[in-house]
């Protein structure tokens, strides 16, 4: 039976983050996913890299500066998915005044220390490039920086990543059973899996990673030594997009009456997406799905904002996500801590460890922190390595995008600039392999429809673990909001035919 150094149990950003790091550091590492790879918690997020700025007022400053570290350091590894973005703070009169938006920000900047994003400065909404796109209410505001993230492409390309390193990455596979093994020395773990044609097998390691999400209070029962789940508290957020509300590359943040926040943020080039929600969840296994009391939510704040009102019936697309925060009997679910907790339990020296909570832009730490909790285990386990270290595509500097597109659309003029800016965003300089040495577009293979050739899916089935149309459309991608029904069937049949055969 095979036996490795670690086994970690979930596809999410934690997971394949701890996966790429370990593997790195020369362990035998093995991960599965019981479905496909930021199937939940990953792919439903507001996509952003940041700091948290509503977290100050909570004094999350250790989280908040934490993050704007992290921030910095995604952005010059991953340019091509991590990018900067403006976002707009208007001043509501009726909430927080003026002065403490100011030194907010001031604050956010200073923790941020060295940065190469701009710094906070006042605008006037009334005028210049927001003109027009508020209430006349709204005249005097902030702009700051965070940045955008396409954020499960930032977990496949971990996965990647881990994988080239020697990493097994088993996807749409369960893990059914797990129970400690005390008999060789120094002990191990027993892991059963299960396969999505129902066969089983049995692996085995020396540590164990639950990086469950919201499955990881439950799976934390099966490994605690009491045999108690670990606090964890499960939060539903949904997002809408709409029809372009403004023009313009800036977001906003908004600040709701009732304390809370919410995004509006350009979306694949014709949209935008604005939330986020927070409802209760009690069950991890309900498929979470926005509510009409949340599209009602959404809309009417940014209605209250934007000059021209969202309406529900302007809803092109939503999305849903559980967040698995840590439970640190905060009164409210918004103020319910984002930074996560590592719960090491290695009773009879057979080592696990839980991850709770945590947030996207968090995540290379959180691997760094994991890592170190587990060295005591993994006796000569390699040293950090990850914070200098690209993604797969991201081998160039976040402001040469611009010339790397140029050259590009030079390379390849039959792919059109719209594909090649599309493909560069997503693959970076790893689009050459997907393209190769064609020079006519008939060599990419069949036509989709949006700039999707079967050139493209064969890379993501052969190196991104993709199995369906669903993987590609609405998570390697967004082509699913822009394709009609039927070049989305196509894409579908591709992978039946491919999949039956």
């Amino acid at each position: 039976m095979k036996c490795h150094d670690l086994f970690i149990i979930g596809g999410g950003i934690n997971g394949v983050g701890i996966a790429r790091d370990a593997a790195g550091r020369g362990l035998d590492v093995a991960l599965c996913e019981q479905h496909d790879l930021a199937s939940h918690t990953s792919s439903a997020s507001t996509k952003l890299i940041h700091g948290g700025l509503r977290y100050l007022e909570d004094y999350e400053f250790r989280l908040v500066r934490k993050a704007l570290v992290e921030r910095e350091i995604l952005l010059h590894n991953a340019p091509h998915i991590i990018w900067p973005l403006r976002f707009v703070l208007p001043h509501h009169g009726g909430l927080r005044p003026k002065w403490m938006l100011r030194l907010g920000l001031l604050l956010y900047d200073l923790l941020g220390g060295r940065s190469s994003l701009p710094r906070t400065r006042r605008v006037n909404l009334g005028a210049g490039e927001f003109a027009g796109q508020l209430q006349p209410d709204f005249s005097d505001g902030f702009a700051y920086s965070d940045c955008w993230v396409e954020d499960a492409r930032l977990v496949a390309l971990n996965a990647l990543d881990a994988a080239e390193r020697g990493a097994k990455i088993m996807t749409h596979t369960r893990c059914i059973d797990i129970r400690r093994d005390l008999e060789p020395a120094g002990g191990q773990w027993r892991i059963r899996l299960a396969a999505p044609d129902g066969t089983t097998r049995e692996v085995c390691s020396r540590m164990l990673v639950n990086a469950a999400g919201p499955w990881s209070g439950e799976l934390s029962r099966r490994i605690r030594a009491d045999g108690s789940a670990s606090p964890v508290r499960l939060v539903s957020g949904s997002h809408i997009v709409v029809p372009q509300v403004y023009s313009g590359d800036h977001a906003f943040l908004f600040q709701s009456g009732d304390g809370r926040v919410a995004f509006a943020i350009p979306y694949e080039h014709h949209y935008t997406l604005i939330g986020t929600t927070e409802q209760a969840v009690g069950d991890p296994d309900q498929s979470p799905a926005i509510s009409a009391e949340e599209q009602y939510y959404l809309c009417a704040l940014a209605s209250d904002y934007f000059a021209r009102p969202v309406r529900e019936a302007d809803i092109v697309w939503s999305y849903s996500g559980i967040r698995a925060l840590y439970d640190d009997q905060a009164e409210s679910m918004s103020e319910t801590t984002r930074d996560y907790v590592l719960e090491l339990d290695h009773r009879d020296g057979v080592a696990a460890l839980s991850v709770l909570g945590g947030k996207l832009t968090t995540y290379r730490k959180l691997a760094e922190d994991a890592l170190a909790r587990l060295e005591p285990f993994a006796p000569g386990m390699g040293g950090k390595w990850t914070a200098d270290t690209p993604l797969p595509g991201g081998d160039f500097e976040p402001d040469a995008f611009d010339r790397k597109l140029r050259g590009y659309c030079g390379r390849y003029p039959f792919l059109g600039a719209g594909v090649v800016c599309r493909m560069l965003r997503a693959y970076g300089t790893r689009l050459e392999r997907i393209v190769a040495q064609a020079n006519a577009i008939e060599q990419l293979g069949e036509d989709f429809g949006c700039g999707l050739y079967e050139a493209e899916l064969r890379y993501l089935v052969d190196h991104e673990f993709a199995v369906d149309a669903e993987d590609v459309l609405w998570r390697r991608s967004k082509l699913g909001l822009h394709m009609r029904p039927e070049q989305r069937e196509r894409v579908t049949a591709w992978f039946r035919a491919r999949n039956e055969g």
